[in-house]
């Protein structure tokens, strides 16, 4: 395999080994709560999850639930009736029973795909194969302490549920590998599966990467990348992986099957070991826990209760409400995000983009500066759809509606309630907006005045009488009668 001549053009292959951190209330064998971020070390664990002699696992039954949901969506052909945990024997300071429950041989999904846009300019979608998703444990965390030369261990990622999904090396390049993170992040949120902050280590990638010349089919030795937190240390550490590879080849050495860490801080890779072989693990069945039942009735359910997925969506929003695509993607961003703008534009009844362009300004707005999704804000679609409409029909200016959106969402009242009872309604009745103007002009003889030599101060006159209504009169009417009486 190693006769590469050194003007050889080469290709990457590239397969990942994704954990994701199911967003259940507990852990996977246990009653201690599942997300410990923040929390001092060691304070969410039990005999269970630190491996006391004779602490029995009970399989939490919404981890399933949320595995099966996420094979459904990944286009797994196979989502097993029955499925085993194993043990993958190791010896590690922050692995206390010295074993992990993990899925081997018979995993809980297998055979699915997902598309991801390739890299090319034309946006074609490319398909990519996942081989299996397996449910397992996580481990503790381990950290040095390097003033007083100790390692301190903390238990409370021990037994945090998760799926590993493990892909085909299908992927090409490094960009192709981030776009597939950015693309399968979205869809777990989509699902409600995982919250996916890779920051918090809910999603974790492991990247392995060969390469080979261009034209060839076979597959050299591989290196795993290991402790990559975001995209763009993916992006990173696979292209620096890959470069280094193609220099062994060229210089006519050969790549050794080594796992390498990535080091955020310096932005390089080091060697850990040399990668364990399957036998190193001794897999045999869990025999504390039965096997995984998922009868037909249960699948059915929980395939049925999918939602229309991301791609669906975004379809059906470009078909049905003619947005162009910036919005579309904008408006899909999450699912909570776009059933908002979709029950607001059924209320609304009138063009969708109206509807679009408030969610996109206001709406997101009003989440962000409240620190929450769009699915918690109190201003909800059908006071959204109402507002819009006394815009629209010119019960009140655009200026005005802003202004109400936070008393509504205070008070709970519809947007007209408030209008009728504030007196907030444009006032837009000539006779009423004529006695404002003559107002304004009998106040400023000079101005009107000076008005025929120069024109330009009808919007002067115009923000007065706005501001005698304050802010009610509607401005066009103002400005066309102003001319006329000022010109007159």
């Amino acid at each position: 395999m190693h006769s590469h001549a050194p003007t050889m053009n080469y290709e990457a292959v590239i397969g990942l080994e994704i954990h994701i951190q199911l967003n259940t209330q507990s852990k996977v064998f246990c009653a201690c709560p599942a997300d410990s971020w923040g929390q001092p070390p060691n304070t969410h664990i039990c005999p269970v999850c630190t491996g006391q002699p004779g602490a029995l696992p009970v399989l939490n039954e919404a981890v399933v639930a949320k595995a099966v949901r996420l094979a459904a969506a990944a286009h797994c052909q196979t989502i097993q009736a029955q499925s085993f945990f194993d043990r993958k024997n190791y010896f590690y300071p922050d692995l206390p029973k010295g074993y992990q429950i993990t899925q081997y041989d018979q995993p809980i999904g297998r055979d699915g795909w997902f598309e991801v846009p390739s890299p090319t300019a034309d946006g074609s979608l490319q398909r990519l194969t996942i081989d299996k998703l397996h449910l397992e444990e996580d481990a503790g965390k381990t950290k040095k302490d390097l003033s007083r030369g100790v390692r301190l261990i903390d238990m409370n990622r021990c037994g945090v549920p998760l799926i590993e999904m493990v892909t085909r090396p299908d992927l090409r390049s490094a960009e192709e590998a981030a776009q597939f993170l950015i693309r399968l992040r979205h869809l777990l949120r989509w699902l409600d599966v995982s919250d996916a902050n890779m920051e918090r280590a809910q999603m974790r990638c492991d990247a392995n990467v060969s390469v080979r010349a261009v034209g060839t089919t076979g597959l050299n030795a591989k290196t795993e990348i290991k402790n990559v937190n975001s995209i763009e240390a993916v992006r990173e550490a696979i292209t620096k992986e890959s470069q280094r590879q193609v220099q062994e080849y060229r210089a006519g050495r050969t790549v050794e099957p080594w796992t390498l860490d990535w080091d955020e801080d310096t932005q390089t890779l080091s060697k850990m070991r040399i990668k364990e072989g399957v036998a190193d693990y001794r897999y045999f069945r869990e025999p504390d826990l039965l096997p995984v039942e998922v009868d037909e009735a249960a699948l059915a359910a929980l395939i049925g209760g999918l939602p229309e997925m991301p791609e669906a969506r975004r379809a059906r929003f470009m078909a049905d409400h003619h947005l162009p695509a910036y919005d579309v993607a904008l408006l899909t961003e999450e699912r909570a995000l776009a059933d908002y703008y979709e029950t607001a534009v059924t209320a609304f009844g009138g063009e969708p983009k109206i509807i679009a362009n408030w969610v996109q300004n206001e709406i997101l707005r009003s989440a962000r500066e409240q620190n929450v999704s769009t699915a918690a804000l109190a201003f909800t679609p059908l006071h959204l759809a109402e507002l819009v409409w006394l815009v629209e029909d010119k019960t009140i200016t655009r200026q005005t509606a802003v202004g109400l959106m936070a008393r509504v969402a205070e008070t709970g009242r519809s947007p007209r309630t408030l209008v009728e009872a504030d007196g907030l309604a444009q006032i837009s009745g000539d006779e009423a907006l004529r006695d404002l103007a003559r107002q304004v002009i009998a106040e400023n003889p000079g101005e009107a005045a000076a008005y025929r030599a120069k024109p330009s101060l009808l919007k002067w006159f115009v923000g007065q009488v706005m501001r005698k209504s304050k802010g009610k009169a509607n401005a066009p009417l103002v400005e066309a009668i102003l001319t006329e009486l000022l010109g007159g």
